[in-house]
């Protein structure tokens, strides 16, 4: 569940479910709060699972299992994918080097089981994993006003320039590390991160000291990340391979994806992609799972879909072969009912940046 759970009663927040931890569904208005984060800054708390690593092996271990180059750096960190033997995304992560030792931010409903996996792959390798998702509390800022926002409320240090690079400081009495985003929602953004007991404090400031924040919570991140084209693990990724999806920031394609020291997938077929994932503007919003068709030819599915606050009109994403990626029209199912929809660029907004996890896809 959320580490502030009675703060967030306090702001009559609604609740929901999420990888099966309890998190802020919305505080009213979620419309409102979309768009405050597009022309100013908006707080949210992440529930996401963590893990540490730790052993003077860590690094090669992580690298060895995951899709991308761990970095061995303090500071830095990466996006990841954690493949199956087949190729499939198993889950998808964020791996910092903190000092002596790595954090791995994962949805909260793969912790326990990659911990318990890796755990049983060290072999002779100094490594310890343990999941740690309970001691701390995460915060996303975000907004074309971020770094201003971040700015106010961070003491000892400047806020960090380079994607998925962090800096060391205090909001208040609480210590914090502050990560420079990825461009999820297609604005500015930053992870603050503390330890749980400090929670409370740390959403207070970013909410309420120096420049306020207005906070949202999961149906807006959902609509924000939907703008900006960006595929998320429960919708998207989970089962999916990695070169249908086009999430070409999480792949290193000079190596190999490992389990223990056997190679078992290559991070993606260099070649052309059955599937590709594109934007859909559709007549009527269709539910997750929805048929899309060309001429009588079921050609994909809906991954996920809403009324986009920009723009007014039901927007959503979807997994189509790659001959329908390149059609301009589609039809979508939506009630039994097969409704038109043209095929979209992405990202459908353009914010104060991009998110890196647009899909790109080689030349044909």
């Amino acid at each position: 569940m959320t580490v502030i759970e009675e703060v967030h009663e306090r702001h009559e927040a609604a609740f929901t479910e999420r990888g099966g931890r309890r998190v802020v569904a919305e505080y009213g208005r979620p419309a409102r709060s979309h768009g405050a984060v597009r022309r100013v800054v908006g707080v949210t708390e992440h529930v996401l699972g963590v893990l540490t690593v730790e052993g003077d092996d860590r690094v090669d271990f992580v690298d060895n299992a995951v899709s991308n180059r761990v970095p061995a750096a303090d500071g830095r960190g990466t996006y990841a994918l954690l493949l199956d033997p087949q190729g499939r995304v198993r889950t998808d992560m964020y791996v910092f080097c903190a000092s002596e030792r790595l954090l791995v931010f994962l949805p909260p409903s793969e912790a326990a089981a990659v911990a318990e996996d890796w755990a049983g792959k060290t072999f002779i390798q100094d490594v310890t994993i343990a999941e740690a998702t309970d001691e701390f509390g995460v915060f996303g800022v975000y907004g074309p006003q971020a770094t201003e926002k971040v700015a106010s409320v961070l003491n000892k240090s400047g806020t960090p320039d380079e994607p998925l690079s962090f800096v060391r400081g205090t909001m208040g009495d609480a210590g914090v590390t502050v990560v420079r985003g990825d461009g999820l929602t297609g604005e500015e953004g930053y992870l603050v991160v503390c330890g749980a007991d400090a929670a409370g404090e740390v959403f207070d400031t970013l909410e309420n000291r120096g420049q306020a924040a207005a906070p949202f919570g999961a149906r807006t991140w959902e609509t924000l990340t939907l703008e900006a084209g960006t595929p998320l693990f429960a919708s998207e990724l989970d089962g999916r391979l990695p070169n249908d999806l086009g999430v070409r920031n999480a792949l290193d394609f000079e190596k190999g994806c490992y389990v223990g020291q056997e190679v078992v997938s290559r991070v993606e077929n260099r070649g052309r992609p059955n599937n590709r994932l594109v934007g859909l503007a559709p007549e009527a919003v269709p539910d997750a799972g929805a048929a899309v068709f060309r001429e009588d030819a079921a050609v994909g599915e809906v991954t996920r879909a809403a009324e986009s606050p920009t723009r007014e009109e039901p927007l959503a994403l979807a997994l189509v072969d790659a001959d329908a990626a390149a059609e301009e029209t589609v039809t979508v199912r939506v009630e039994g009912v097969e409704r038109p929809a043209t095929v979209e660029p992405l990202p459908f907004v353009e914010g104060s940046d991009a998110s890196a996890r647009v899909p790109t896809y080689p030349e044909s």
